[in-house]
């Protein structure tokens, strides 16, 4: 086994154990950083001209954000907001495959912007709004004083 050959196998053992132990919040945090992972390397490969490799990897990329982010939207209960995302995810899985027929590196970064920004909204879901407040506010005092 060579070392490269370690490594991917390593990385997909930790990579499978992350997804395992994930919330439903970090499986979509996860879901951005591999989607946004396969847009570069797609861009990486059509510099080096490996054409199949371009082609694989925004295959991949199209497949995570449809059959993963686009299908964990709820509409009917999301509303606009849904509707709104999973219009954009089919934008970019659009724009995917015309860069994928055209070799168009622009739209590659267009897709990748486009998660990357959307990752980070995600990822700041869950951080809190204002640092200290828990400290400042055991819980239940505001309650009390309410």
């Amino acid at each position: 086994m060579s070392a490269f050959s370690a490594i991917s196998a390593y990385t997909k053992v930790g990579m499978e154990s992350d997804i395992a132990s994930a919330s439903p919040h970090e499986l979509i945090v996860i879901l951005y950083k591999a989607a946004v992972v396969s847009v570069q390397m797609a861009k990486t490969q059509l510099a080096q001209g490996d054409i199949p490799g371009k082609g694989a990897s925004i295959s991949k990329a199209i497949m995570l954000i449809g059959s993963g982010l686009q299908a964990s939207l709820n509409r009917e209960v999301g509303g606009q907001l849904a509707q709104n995302l999973y219009d954009l995810y089919s934008y970019m899985i659009q724009r995917l495959m015309e860069a994928n027929l055209n070799s168009n590196v622009a739209l590659l970064d267009e897709v990748e912007g486009l998660l990357v920004d959307l990752q980070g909204a995600w990822e700041s879901i869950n951080r809190p709004a204002v640092s200290g407040y828990q400290d400042a506010h055991p819980a239940g005092t505001y309650a009390a004083r309410a």
